[in-house]
């Protein structure tokens, strides 16, 4: 296999025909690569399998004797199973690139293929995928989590290129903060919007939607480009006694939320404290208000 700057045109086999699976592999074959088997256990990666990749699912056996470069697009806590037992199964590996999209992991995971032969890359892409027909598109212009043997790194961030996407070079050792970080951002911001729409349709708001939008379009452009300096609200204003009153109310609609309330106000107020946004008399009054110390 060529291992030089642009990775020679390959056959791609997926093992999860899943939505993450379905996309990058319809996003290789996009790019030239040559799709030729996938393998699917539920009906809906059965049904992905076939409409956006134009396969019939086959076993993991013959995904990885017909293909050059192995998908390993599985769950997280899969992940470790299925390469186990691909080396168990003594399929022969030898210069095959498996490639997992996992955020979590990084190289190790892969070191029973590895030492089977395998060319083992981490290639996770930075986007939520939903199953559905837009999530190619989605792929245009995202990051993705990049780590390799140095000697295929230029592989690696080939293939991203390829599938139109942007490779940002993760140490093995940062993995694990690396993934920590975005499902701090993504899946507990979808947590808590969806808390905050339950709450506001709880009072009467029939379309919670049309309020939060563009207030989270703001807040989140704020932070983008203004890092902390775009905070605003009653904690970074220092205004316990509101923060006091968000508190009650949600000990009584929802004590569930309050706890992840008064969490996240701390962290606010602490990371305000610090960067200067909060005096220290301020922050003393939240603490009051919080009922616990934000001091670290």
């Amino acid at each position: 296999m060529d291992t030089g700057d642009r990775p020679a045109r390959l056959a791609v086999g997926v093992l999860g025909a899943g939505r993450v699976g379905s996309a990058l592999g319809a996003a290789l074959a996009r790019a030239g690569h040559r799709l030729v088997a996938v393998s699917g256990v539920s009906d809906a990666s059965r049904r992905r399998a076939a409409d956006r990749l134009g396969l019939a699912p086959s076993g993991p056996e013959d995904v990885v004797a017909r293909a050059d470069l192995v998908l390993l697009t599985v769950p997280d806590d899969v992940l470790p199973g299925l390469v186990a037992g691909l080396a168990e199964t003594g399929a022969d590996l030898r210069g095959k690139l498996l490639v997992h999209t996992s955020g979590a992991y990084g190289l190790a995971v892969l070191n029973p293929a590895v030492e089977r032969g395998a060319l083992p890359l981490a290639l996770h892409p930075v986007m939520t995928f939903t199953g559905r027909d837009d999530d190619l598109s989605r792929l245009t212009g995202i990051t993705f989590g990049v780590t390799a043997p140095e000697p295929l790194r230029p592989v690696a961030e080939a293939l991203v290129i390829e599938m139109e996407g942007e490779p940002v070079w993760i140490e093995e050792r940062d993995r694990a903060l690396y993934h920590a970080a975005l499902a701090n951002a993504a899946n507990h911001m979808v947590t808590l919007i969806a808390e905050s729409s339950e709450l506001l349709r709880k009072i009467g708001v029939d379309e919670p939607g049309r309020m939060l939008g563009p207030l989270l379009g703001a807040a989140l452009d704020n932070v983008l480009r203004l890092g902390l300096a775009g905070l605003t609200g009653p904690v970074v204003r220092g205004d316990a006694g509101t923060v006091r009153k968000h508190v009650d109310a949600l000990i009584l609609a929802a004590p569930e939320a309050a706890d992840a309330y008064v969490a996240l106000a701390r962290l606010t107020a602490d990371r305000a404290l610090a960067a200067g946004l909060l005096k220290p008399e301020a922050a003393e009054r939240l603490l009051d208000a919080l009922g616990g110390n934000i001091w670290t």
